[in-house]
Order: structure tokens, then sequence, then C-alpha cells
């Protein structure tokens, strides 16, 4: 006998804000355990589920899908979603969605916060305190580079390339831009940039921040000879989605001194990092904390779980990615 709620299988245990209203509104099954579902843990907890709600570790392909067939929505709490296969998902009539919005402020600020960790190298100034090796102040220790005044190139213009745009304002920054998409010459003037080509913005910056979605054709957008395009003294900052940046290009990148640092909030292959990174002192290693914030996490688990009650109401969610799904017969 068919339940009288919708069964939803949670891949893990997220913040109550979304939990509360999962529980009230449907049966949901929630994965205990501090790690993420293997694939076979993944297809046993979704076989008999109507719903998923996901992060973005579990990877939801047709095979998944074909292993749940009563599945007719995947919320993920995440706002990228290179972890599924949207395709597949439509054929199957099986609704998409994620959460944008939510968590642009609060990525931005950690972006600016690399930012300011790799060019000051506090990262290893922590490091010489814990260990008891700082002997005292001296006029040559740990010298960084200036953020202020500095030519800032942000690629990506989205929302959260938006956001860090914003607050390099405060610092008085030179901001240039690379996107396919221009920005409204308000935006632009509002946010005092300038677009240009990806070359350019590479070789002018002092530093690059990465914002663009991980998509087929920005996989390794940063590799070998982009590193070459860039300054020697600049730094490399990415929160977006590790395989945008050849890890091991990098590494070799810093190793060389081809560019002076790097600030990473993700990895390619996470949660392994490139042989030799985690070695070098000239990059800053964050744990994909982007997002990380009470309220940010929470939002962003509530809105999935928003995205879960609509589709069972009969209603579009509100953050479908494949709407068209809705229409196709199941």
């Amino acid at each position: 006998m068919r339940h009288s709620k919708p069964r939803v299988f949670v891949t893990r245990v997220i913040p109550d804000a979304g939990l509360t209203l999962l529980e009230k509104h449907t049966d949901a099954d929630v994965w205990p355990h501090d790690r993420a579902p293997t694939r076979e843990e993944l297809v046993r907890g979704a076989k008999n589920a109507d719903a998923l709600v996901t992060l973005l570790t579990e990877k939801v392909d047709a095979d998944v899908l074909a292993a749940a067939p009563r599945v007719r929505i995947v919320a993920n709490v995440a706002v990228g979603f290179d972890n599924f296969d949207v395709a597949a998902a439509t054929k199957a009539g099986v609704v998409m969605t994620n959460t944008p919005g939510v968590l642009d402020d609060t990525t931005a600020d950690l972006a600016f916060a690399l930012l300011l960790c790799t060019a000051r190298r506090l990262a290893e100034g922590d490091r010489l305190m814990r260990t008891g090796a700082w002997d005292g102040w001296g006029i040559m220790q740990l010298l960084g580079h200036d953020v202020h005044h500095a030519t800032l190139g942000i690629v990506g213009f989205g929302r959260i390339g938006r956001g860090v745009a914003r607050r390099a304002l405060g610092f008085d920054m030179t901001v240039l831009y690379a996107d396919e998409f221009p920005a409204s010459p308000e935006v632009e003037r509002e946010l005092h940039v300038t677009r240009v080509p990806l070359d350019e913005l590479l070789a002018r910056s002092d530093f690059v921040t990465l914002h663009t979605p991980l998509l087929p054709g920005t996989k390794h957008l940063i590799n070998a000879q982009s590193l070459e395009k860039m300054k020697r003294t600049a730094c490399l900052i990415n929160t977006s989605r590790g395989p945008v940046i050849d890890e091991a290009a990098l590494v070799q990148a810093l190793r060389s001194g081809t560019i002076a640092g790097a600030g990473l909030d993700v990895y390619e292959h996470e949660p392994k990092m490139a042989p030799g990174l985690a070695e070098l002192d000239n990059v800053v290693i964050l744990p994909h904390i982007g997002s990380a914030s009470y309220a940010t996490r929470g939002k962003m688990a509530q809105m999935a779980a928003s995205n879960v009650i609509a589709f069972f109401e009969g209603k579009t969610p509100p953050n479908a990615l494949n709407p068209e799904a809705l229409t196709r017969p199941t």
C-alpha cells in the first residue's frame, strides 16, 4: 500500500530548517552517516523513494534514475549541479532543482577572504605561530602582496562574481571581468568593472578569481598555458568547481614560480588533492566551505525542501532546472 505522504530519501543530514519541513510534509528517510553514501547505498536508498534530496557529492545519472523508477524529483542542496545528468532526468520525466541565490554573498565573502589570506600569507603566519617557530619580528618576514589598488580579474560574472566585484570597491581595486555574456552598462558603471578577453584578464590581473560553472567548455579552463599568461606575482583563487583548474598544472606552476600563490576551496578530484599540493607553502587550502555559514546552509536546505514540497502539491518547483520534465509522460 502506498504511503499517504511521499517518500523522500535525504542523502545526508541537512540543517534543521530543511529537515523540519520535509518531516512535516513527507515521509523522510535520512542517511545517518557523516559521509556521502556510496553509489550502491544511494541506489538502495533511492529504490523505493518518490523524491531525492541530494548534496553535490551524489552523482545522479541515468543509471541511478533507472534503478529508482518511482523518483519524480531530485533536489540538490547546492547551486551547482554538475553532479546531475539533467538530460537523462528530463528524458525520464524527473524534475531536478537547485538552490540559487541564497549562497551568493556568503561565497563571495569566502572568495575575498581567500584572496586576502593568500595575498598576505596569513596561513603561513598561522603555522609559524602554532609550531613555535616564530622568533620575533623581522622586516623581511612573510612579505606579501597588497590588495588595495591592485588589479582583480573575475572569470565568470554571475551573481557571485558580481558580489566579489562589489567587495573589491572597498579596496579601490581595478576590476576586470571575462564572461561570454556582458553585464549591462548600468552594472558595469555601478561596480566599476571592465569586460576584457580572458587572455587579457590573465595577463593584467594581480589576482584572478574563478566563478564559472563547471561545463564541458570550462573544464581545465585554467591550464598550463593559462597559468603561463599570468604575472609571476599573481595569485589564483577558486571557489567555483575544482575541475575548472588543471590541478596538476597548478602544482607545477606554484612550484616553479610561474605564479606567486593560490587560494583553493574546491579540488579536481574531491576530497583528494593533486599530489604535492598540500606540501606547498604558497597555497591556502580549504575544505569546500564556500557556503558554510549557519544562515546560508539553513536557507539552502529549506529551499531544497520547498522544491520537493511544491512538486508534490502539484506546483512547479521554484528552482526547477528542467521544468519541461513536468510535461513528459512517466
